[in-house]
């Protein structure tokens, strides 16, 4: 959202005339933010299914804003990762309306992680810093704090292919900070790591909340569960009766 300057220098101006000019400089603030409200998803009685099958679930709605972390959770063939893809706007609901305020870049970290496999881990991470016009030092140096907090140093140097399944997770987890994204989703973060290892990840996933990025995890696991602000339990909205 744009800044309003809402505190007007006033020169040599009667207390009435500083309080009414103050009041129509706020008047202007609050009708500016409601005409662009503030980053956030909004989704107003979500359903989905495919072709003519089970409801996966039905009569969802809820808030994503900055600043928390919203665990997304349900059984295996719940429609975590469908649900995620509705978020993003990558597929149109069956029935209801998502609706995205104030996002211009979102990021996806698949559960399956895909980089390019001759390209080194810190490529990964340094190519999107470039794109915001750091030059090479500065997107290295930036690119190796990234990787730090995703345990990653060791291994900054190796090509994409010689990572295991959990180095390359992160990997793509640092390459989404780096893309410093709008709204974040993430699907099974800890997947693949240790409990330490995932401890971390899920430390990091709140800074990223608490840096103006919505972030959204859809999970099994129950630390990350804990470690989630809130959780949108898909297993509460399902019912394959509905028509």
């Amino acid at each position: 959202m744009n800044k309003i300057d809402v505190n007007p220098v006033i020169v040599k101006e009667s207390l009435g005339d500083k309080l009414s000019k103050e009041k129509h400089v706020w008047d202007e603030y609050l009708e500016a933010k409601r005409d662009k409200p503030e980053r956030q998803v909004l989704a107003v009685g979500l359903g989905h299914r495919f072709h003519e099958g089970p409801w996966l679930f039905h009569d969802l709605s809820f808030r994503l804003e900055p600043g928390e972390i919203v665990g997304i959770c349900g059984p295996s063939g719940s429609g975590k990762s469908t649900l995620l893809s509705l978020i993003a706007g990558f597929e149109d609901p069956t029935s209801g309306s998502v609706q995205r305020f104030g996002i211009n870049r979102i990021c996806w970290v698949f559960q399956n992680p895909h980089g390019m496999p001759r390209r080194t881990a810190i490529d990964h991470v340094t190519q999107p810093l470039l794109g915001q016009g750091m030059n090479r030092v500065q997107a290295e140096s930036q690119a190796l704090a990234i990787m730090e907090d995703f345990h990653l140093i060791d291994v900054c140097a190796r090509d994409f292919k010689e990572l295991s399944g959990g180095e390359a997770q992160r990997l793509m987890l640092a390459r989404a900070v780096a893309s410093r994204p709008d709204l974040l989703l993430v699907d099974e973060p800890t997947a693949q790591l240790d409990q330490l290892t995932a401890a971390d990840v899920d430390r990091t996933l709140a800074g990223i909340a608490q840096a103006d990025c919505i972030v959204a995890v859809a999970t099994h696991d129950p630390n990350t569960r804990s470690a989630c602000t809130r959780v949108i339990d898909l297993a509460r909205h399902r019912n394959t009766e509905k028509q």
